[in-house]
């Protein structure tokens, strides 16, 4: 499966594998001819195409070939897999399982876990865990391991994940990814009240050129890949809503951009500019009011709240429903207060 499994076979995140600080007394001199010296086993024309393509940066800056380094600058060399892929330490962590059969378990991730190992969260994983509670997890293409893994979702986001627990439900999930015929739906909070009601957001998504990890919105194709998200308003709250999201493509942070596009952050994404207020006078109670509600949910409010899929092996079509988590249900409720009283 090389092509578009969601957030899975993309190179979603870059995951620093050296840093290299200048000696006070380097000469100037051309950074892919330094870099050279220092990397083993790194060719002239890597180094260039690890340029070319945003890998490495000076002071956390973009670079070109030839920028010539300076004394103590600080060299960063970034790649799209985690440096340590192959050392994955198993542990005892709870998993909230809803379904399990021989070729394949759906779980339900809590918010805050980080699904696979990567620079700065090596312990306490999703995949930490599924190393330690089932063996032999299949990996994924090209020998990465990645145990079990067709698909991710954010550290701060919830929701239903399908894991694989054979090679031959690996391929044929991989597939229904790929084919686009996996039925996910997400459940939204977010700023204000689309309108149209109901839609349907395109574009091709790509990194940001200000901050790497941040997903954009583009209408150049050379620029980012294609996504599609469907969405509909569940319900308005004044200031807010609850919208369901349907996604036909899988991209990273598809849903977080795609709504920030369309003038409608998540509430509390920091990242997309959803963690202040978007609607409504931002002075005295509500204000508090606010504040109080985005401690309630301290991450995006984003659940992927139903899965659906054909089974591998007995073709039959599965379907699968989730709560929304306490946090998010507590902020919903508040706001849902908040427009009772007001009325």
């Amino acid at each position: 499966m090389t092509e578009d499994v969601e957030e899975f076979t993309e190179d979603d995140e870059l995951y620093e594998h050296h840093r290299i600080v200048v000696d006070k007394g380097q000469s100037l001199l051309r950074i892919d001819r330094f870099l050279m010296d220092r990397l083993p086993n790194a060719s002239r024309t890597k180094i260039q195409a690890a340029i070319d393509v945003d890998s490495v940066r000076v002071n956390g800056n973009l670079t070109k070939a030839s920028y010539k380094i300076k004394p103590l600058d600080v060299i960063t060399i970034s790649l799209p897999h985690p440096p340590r892929e192959t050392d994955i330490k198993p542990e005892n962590i709870p998993l909230t399982i809803v379904f399990e059969d021989d070729e394949l378990l759906v779980l339900n991730k809590p918010a805050g876990m980080v699904v696979h190992p990567a620079h700065g969260n090596w312990d306490g994983t999703l995949v930490n865990a599924l190393v330690y509670h089932f063996q032999h997890l299949p990996t994924s293409r090209n020998g990465n391991i990645r145990p079990g893994l067709v698909h991710r979702i954010d550290k701060d986001t919830s929701g239903l994940m399908v894991i694989a627990k054979t090679e031959y439900a690996m391929t044929h999930l991989a597939r229904q990814f790929f084919e686009h015929t996996i039925e996910r739906t997400y459940n939204a909070l977010v700023w204000g009240i689309p309108n149209p009601p109901v839609g349907t957001i395109t574009g091709f998504i790509g990194r940001s050129v200000r901050d790497r990890k941040v997903q954009t919105i583009y209408d150049d194709e050379t620029k980012g890949k294609w996504a599609v998200t469907h969405y509909r308003t569940l319900e308005e709250l004044r200031y807010v809503a609850l919208v369901q999201c349907k996604l036909e493509t899988g991209r990273t942070h598809q849903i977080r951009a795609h709504l920030k596009h369309i003038g409608h952050p998540l509430f509390n994404d920091a990242m997309y500019g959803g963690d202040r207020i978007l609607r409504g006078n931002p002075v005295g109670s509500y204000k508090a009011f606010v504040d109080n509600a985005f401690k309630l949910i301290p991450r995006q409010a984003l659940h992927a709240k139903s899965l659906g899929f054909t089974h591998p092996r007995t073709r039959q079509w599965l379907q699968f429903d989730s709560d929304l988590p306490s946090d998010f249900q507590a902020a919903l409720d508040k706001w849902r207060k908040l427009l009772d009283n007001s009325q």
